[in-house]
């Protein structure tokens, strides 16, 4: 892992797992919060392969994600409860081996929610993916929407992670602002 100056920026890698699209972001994020895109891309599966290959092309995608953009952290999008058990079984699964992969190469990683993201990146927690796409474009100045939705959920993840101060985030970002100050509050309580 490199070390960075609190001057230069933080490269995030944003992964929205999926086992047939498996979404992945690359920013760099500044102290000021302005970010510039590295990298978005999916990594795919074939439904009709078996499990254990599938999950071992979404590792060998990732590592090479990460050893030709050197990312500092890991953002992964936490596991919800979903009606589709066979849908959040597949997502567990990637994010195990989103983890895993990102613990090989020894980078700190971490998990946030849906709600989460929407929230750092629209100011609304329950908005949709048109919305944060949107953002997305108009925080990285992309001339479109990034596409697939999985890649734009990555991007966003990445984006979360950076501008909530998460791990290594904190040098690279500056103080909180009020709202964030107390999501980390509310999320420091809620871990007791």
């Amino acid at each position: 892992m490199t070390s960075r100056s609190s001057r230069s920026p933080l490269r995030v890698l944003g992964i929205d797992p999926g086992l047939t699209r498996c979404g992945v972001g690359v920013v760099d994020v500044a102290p000021d919060r302005s970010a510039q895109l590295v990298h978005v891309g999916v990594v795919r599966s074939d439904p009709g392969e078996p499990i254990e290959v599938r999950l071992a092309l979404i590792a060998a995608g990732l590592r090479a994600v990460i050893e030709a953009h050197r990312p500092d952290v890991v953002a992964v999008e936490r596991v919800f409860a979903q009606h589709n058990r066979q849908t959040v079984m597949g997502t567990a699964q990637a994010s195990g081996i989103a983890l895993l992969v990102a613990g090989e190469r020894g980078l700190p990683a971490a998990t946030h929610t849906p709600s989460e993201v929407k929230a750092a990146i629209t100011g609304y927690g329950s908005a949709d993916k048109r919305q944060v796409q949107t953002m997305v474009a108009r925080v990285l100045r992309l001339d479109a929407l990034p596409q697939p939705a999985d890649a734009a959920d990555a991007l966003a993840l990445a984006l979360c992670h950076a501008w909530r101060g998460g791990t290594t985030a904190a040098a690279a970002s500056g103080p909180l602002t009020p709202a964030q100050q107390a999501w980390a509050d509310a999320e420091r309580l809620s871990r007791r």
